[in-house]
């Protein structure tokens, strides 16, 4: 009878035989690292079984409760990572010889159940469920336990920090991002009662204070208090011998306290991002080869003797501090450093030569948002391993360095808001591997057209080039390469994964962050997401139609082709962005209608037509018509809501003149003018045909004169007035 089935990493599909379920004589069964789908067999009828490794598929349902009393010898059960849901059963935690018990990254919800009395257990991983409730108090029943692991859930409540005295044998405890309240007293402990562990990760536990039991922890290598309410580090925490990795970010420290001069030699991770550490940048041990002082309040300049306390550092980041003065040039002395992010200071100065030139390996400098001055060096070796640069915010100037085409794994690469003058760098076309290019608000110039452009940059999610003095038509050719806007056959994006994991440590990663202009405002975006797509050519010289091939960038999430000079009918092809939501085409020359496909553009959430020449009526649609008049304003013929309520206008070229094409005369303004005319003919017509009238208005005149002038009757005179008036009409 068969007693082993091992097929594990063989790519297999589909779902679990049935027949399995009647292998009586089954030991061990490993179907790991496959694509099964469907539901978890029945296990009942193998009484022998020992392990059963289902991890690593694409199993869906719950789990049966029915189907695990009778397998009283399974030792190991391993389920991680599948798409089981509902609540655990209790029978799992009731195995007698049940060891192993690896639930962790599914979709289990509910609360656990209570721990029986036994001791079997030595393993038990939940993490990264949607688990909730307390955590049973009986789980301290479980007193062979070795490595407990309940992190990533919505546990709530407390939890008791000084009963896990109780777990005699625990070496392992991570209870992070949950919403527990880790309750620890310092006077209700015994010294050297505790069990000594290798990795305690409390991470988001809301603990104010260093919990004092672990100055005794002679074996401790990891440990992460990270996102609590820390506001004091012990200097005892240096003397731990063998700890390794050290998470104290997102706190509230203010001091860091020394001597580091006796810190462990075995100390390579050291993250203290995201405090209030202020005074001089600490020079720490060569040993750490992971260390982010970033988003603290350190304010004095960079050690000109940094490079020596870096020798094996591949990630420093001193990002986001009140930093100033120069860039050390000593930092170039470390030869196997990827990452430097000295962003969000007041750096000055010029880059030193040294940081782009080929004695270092960095695969991301970022500097941006500093006052760094001079050139960009144009130094970058032939096998450049450069993969993100990123010097927005600063004031460099020059050209842009031809040599950056040597760095073929370029990813991102963000010039923006400096004032580099040259032309577009189709220099750069060759490097397929570009994802963000940005170099908005410089000085460049001319047209954006590349020779021999068949191929390039067919990964490019996000490309900023505005406000320059680029001129020209918008190449369609160009849009055309740019493959990860465009949708899979199924409708999904372009496989485009995250832009990090340098380096294998779970913590040590770069975020990429680019700021973007999109729904009228500048929106930062931390570590670019799968899909996310933007194109922003705005506040440059462009003319010309906007080319039919926008259209096909059907994954396209916002598009600014504001303040040019682009001519011609908004194309209808616009109407095939249905992921869009931002579409900006104002203070342009645009012409003609709105085309009607916008009405489908069902996730556009900001749009701005306003100051073009657009004419006719807005299309009718609740999407189009829910966005304001100011979307609108500016275009004489247009009309319909939201701008009025939809009666015909006269087309801008005649609005105001009359025309006898218009077949429309404004009577209301023909009868005052009329009327003006008659009225006129009539008083001037009777004063000079009849005297008797005359002779009246000019007696009339001359009393309402002598009442406001009394001094013209002295001067004129009864008789000589009698006079002149009998002159006047001829008596």
């Amino acid at each position: 009878m068969l007693s082993n089935i091992d097929i594990r990493g063989c790519n297999f599909t589909g779902s679990i035989p049935r027949s399995i379920e009647d292998l009586h004589q089954l030991v061990y069964f490993d179907l790991s690292s496959n694509k099964f789908n469907g539901s978890v067999p029945s296990f009942s009828m193998a009484k022998n079984l020992t392990l059963i490794d289902l991890s690593y598929n694409q199993l869906t349902g719950q789990i049966n409760s029915l189907h695990w009393e009778n397998l009283t010898n399974l030792v190991n059960l391993y389920m991680q990572h599948n798409l089981l849901d509902g609540t655990i059963p209790s029978s799992l935690f009731s195995l007698p010889m049940l060891q192993d018990l690896m639930l962790s990254n599914n979709h289990f919800s509910g609360q656990l159940p209570e721990f029986g009395n036994f001791s079997s257990l030595d393993f038990l991983n939940l993490r990264s469920n949607s688990l909730e409730g307390p955590i049973p108090m009986s789980i301290f029943n479980l007193r062979g336990l070795s490595e407990l692991f309940l992190s990533s859930n919505n546990f709530s409540g407390s939890f008791p920090l000084n009963d896990i005295q109780q777990l005699k044998n625990l070496e392992r405890l991570d209870l992070s991002y949950n919403s527990l309240l880790i309750n620890y007293d310092s006077f209700n402990n015994f010294s050297g009662s505790f069990p000594q562990l290798f990795t305690l990760k409390l991470a988001a536990g809301k603990l104010r204070t260093f919990p004092d039991f672990l100055r005794s922890q002679s074996i401790l290598s990891t440990l992460d208090l990270s996102l609590n309410q820390i506001h004091e580090i012990p200097n005892w925490i240096w003397r731990l011998s063998n700890l390794g990795e050290l998470n104290l970010s997102c706190n509230s420290l203010v001091n860091l306290p020394g001597p580091f001069l006796n810190l462990t030699s075995h100390l390579y991770v050291l993250d203290l991002h995201s405090n209030q550490l202020q005074g001089p940048i600490p020079k720490l041990p060569p040993s750490v080869y992971y260390l982010d002082y970033s988003r603290n309040n350190f304010s004095s300049s960079i050690p000109a003797d940094i490079g020596d306390f870096l020798d094996r550092t591949v990630f420093f980041s001193l990002a986001s501090n009140q930093i100033h003065g120069i860039i050390p040039e000593s930092v170039c002395n470390v030869t196997v450093l990827l990452v430097l992010d000295l962003s969000n200071n007041s750096l000055s100065g010029m880059i030193p030569q040294c940081l782009t030139a080929g004695n270092m390996s960095l695969a991301v400098l970022n500097l941006r948002r500093n006052r760094l001055s001079g050139t960009l060096p144009d130094n970058f070796p032939e096998h450049c391993s450069l993969q993100r640069l990123d010097l927005n915010g600063n004031v460099i100037g020059g050209q842009f360095p031809k040599s950056l085409a040597n760095c073929t794994m370029l990813e991102a690469l963000n010039l923006g808001n400096n004032q580099i003058t040259d032309v577009f760098p189709c220099l750069l076309k060759n490097i397929s591997s570009l994802r963000v290019l940005v170099l908005r608000f410089n000085k460049f110039y001319d047209r954006i057209e590349c020779l021999k452009t068949n191929s390039a940059w067919p990964k490019l999610q996000i490309i900023d080039l505005a406000r320059n003095n680029f001129t020209g038509e918008i190449p369609g050719s160009l849009l055309k390469t740019w493959q990860a806007m465009m949708a899979d056959e199924d409708g999904a994006v372009s496989n485009i994964n995250y832009l990090g994991n340098l380096l294998d440590h779970d913590a040590a990663y770069y975020l990429d962050t680019v700021a973007v202009t999109v729904k009228g405002g500048e929106r930062e975006l931390v570590k670019i997401l799968t899909g996310f797509t933007s194109i922003d050519i705005s506040c440059n010289n462009f003319n010309g139609s906007i080319p039919e091939e926008v259209g096909k960038l059907v994954s396209l999430y916002a598009l600014n082709l504001s303040r040019n000079a682009l001519t011609g009918a908004i194309p209808s092809s616009l109407g095939n962005l249905r992921q869009l939501e931002s579409l900006d085409l104002s203070d342009n020359k645009l012409s003609g209608t709105i085309p009607s496909q916008l009405s489908k553009l069902n996730f556009l959430s900001f749009l701005n037509l306003s100051s073009n020449q657009l004419v006719g009526k807005i299309p009718t649609s609740t999407q189009i018509q829910s966005f304001s008049a100011d979307s609108f304003a500016g275009n004489k013929g247009l009309y319909g809501p939201p701008l009025d309520d939809g009666s015909p206008r006269l087309p801008p070229t005649l609005e105001g003149k009359h025309s006898n094409s218009a077949h429309r005369i404004d009577w209301d303004l023909i009868s005052v003018e009329v009327g003006f005319i008659v009225g006129f003919g009539v008083a001037v017509g009777s004063l000079v045909l009849c005297k008797r009238w005359s002779k009246w208005y000019y007696k009339t005149m001359y009393k309402i004169l002598v009442k406001i002038f009394p001094q013209l009757e002295d001067r004129i005179g009864p008789h000589r007035r009698h006079v002149h008036i009998n002159q006047r009409f001829g008596r």
